[in-house]
C-alpha cells in the first residue's frame, strides 16, 4: 500500500532542503577560502607593489629601515617542517605497526590512549619544555659532541656549527615532530585496522612475515588514508606558531646553514611582531608572509593529490 500523499511530498520537501543545506555549506566553505585569499592580497598588497616576487629570495629583515624579504622565515618554516616528518614518519608507522600487529591485546589500548593524548597538550607547554628542559640537553649530549666529533670536516662540520645553546632549526623540528606524532600514528593506527583480515590471515597463511604483509598487503591497501595522515601532521607542522616561538631562536639572519643556528619562521615572525607593527610596509610584509604560508599550505596539498592520482594510475596499469 502506498504512503499517504502528504507523507510523500513532506519527505520531497525535506530531501529538497537537506540537499540545499549540504550544497550551501559546501559553497560556504569555498566562500570562506576565498575571502580569506582576497583579504591577504589586499592587505599584503602595499608590500607585493614594493617588493613582487623578490620578497621570496630578499634575507633582509630590518624594520628600521623599513627593508623587508621573507628568505629566513620561509627557509626556516620548510627547514622546521622538514625534520619534523624526517623523525614523525617512520617513528608513527612503527606505532601503528606496532598497536595494530604486534602489540599484546591488554596494552594495545592503554597505549594508544597513551599516544593519542599527547595531542591533548597545548603547544605552549611543548614549547616551554623544549626550551628549559630539552634544548639545555640538546647542546649538552647533541651539539657539543657532534661538533668535536666533526670539526674539521667540510660540509658536515657545518651543519653542526654555532654556540652550543640548544635552540635553533634542529630543536624546533624534534619538537614538532613529538607535536605531529600523536596525529599521524592515530591516522595510521586507524587504516590499518581497517585492512580486511582475510587478506592479512592469506598473506600470513602463504608464509608471509609480518613486515611482507604490513609491506604488500597493508600499505598498498591503505596507501590513501597514510598519505592522509602525512599531510595532516606536515599541516600541523607548517601551521605551529607558540611552540617553535619558544625554540627557534627568532633571529632574522641567515648567517649559515647548521642545523643549529637560530633561525626565525613565518608563524613565528607573525606572533612576535604584528602586534607591534605599524600600518605600512612592515604590516602589509607580514601580511605577505601570511599569504606565502596560504600558498605553501595549497602547494604541499596539491602535489599530494597529484601524488596520490599517480599511484592509482600506477595500480591500474599493474592490474
Amino acid at each position: 500500500m502506498p504512503p499517504p500523499r502528504k507523507f510523500r511530498i513532506s519527505g520531497v520537501l525535506a530531501d529538497r532542503v537537506f540537499a540545499l543545506l549540504a550544497h550551501a555549506a559546501a559553497w560556504l566553505t569555498l566562500a570562506t577560502l576565498a575571502g580569506i585569499l582576497v583579504s591577504l592580497v589586499i592587505g599584503a598588497w602595499p608590500a607585493i607593489e614594493a617588493y613582487g616576487l623578490g620578497f621570496l629570495t630578499n634575507s633582509v629583515w630590518d624594520p628600521v629601515k623599513d627593508e623587508y624579504g621573507g628568505l629566513v622565515m620561509i627557509y626556516g618554516t620548510l627547514a622546521t617542517s622538514a625534520i619534523a616528518l624526517l623523525i614523525a614518519v617512520p617513528v608513527s608507522f612503527g606505532i601503528a605497526l606496532f598497536l595494530t600487529e604486534l602489540s599484546p591485546g591488554w596494552l594495545r589500548r592503554p597505549l594508544g590512549t597513551a599516544i593519542e593524548l599527547l595531542a591533548a597538550v597545548p603547544s605552549i607547554v611543548y614549547g616551554m619544555w623544549g626550551l628549559m628542559v630539552f634544548g639545555p640537553i640538546l647542546a649538552t649530549w647533541v651539539q657539543a659532541p657532534l661538533q668535536k666529533l666533526f670539526s674539521g670536516v667540510p660540509y658536515l662540520g657545518a651543519l653542526v656549527s654555532g654556540p652550543p645553546v640548544g635552540i635553533g632549526i634542529l630543536s624546533a623540528g624534534i619538537i614538532l615532530a613529538i607535536m605531529i606524532i600523536p596525529f599521524i600514528s592515530a591516522v595510521m593506527r586507524d587504516v590499518f585496522e581497517v585492512t580486511p583480515t582475510l587478506l592479512k590471515e592469506s598473506a600470513y597463511g602463504l608464509g608471509s612475515t609480518t613486515w611482507e604483509v604490513v609491506s604488500k598487503v597493508v600499505l598498498p591497501y591503505t596507501k590513501t588514508g597514510v598519505l592522509g595522515g602525512i599531510m595532516l601532521g606536515l599541516g600541523r607542522a607548517l601551521g605551529e606558531t607558540m611552540a617553535v616561538t619558544f625554540v627557534i631562536g627568532n633571529m632574522n639572519q641567515l648567517d649559515s646553514l647548521s642545523l643549529f643556528a637560530a633561525a626565525n619562521s613565518i608563524t613565528s615572525a607573525l606572533a612576535n611582531e604584528f602586534a607591534e607593527a605599524g600600518e605600512g610596509l612592515h604590516q602589509a610584509s607580514l601580511i605577505y608572509l601570511g599569504l606565502v604560508l596560504f600558498f605553501i599550505t595549497f602547494v604541499v596539498l596539491g602535489l599530494s593529490k597529484i601524488l596520490l592520482l599517480r599511484l592509482q594510475k600506477n595500480e591500474g596499469a599493474r592490474s
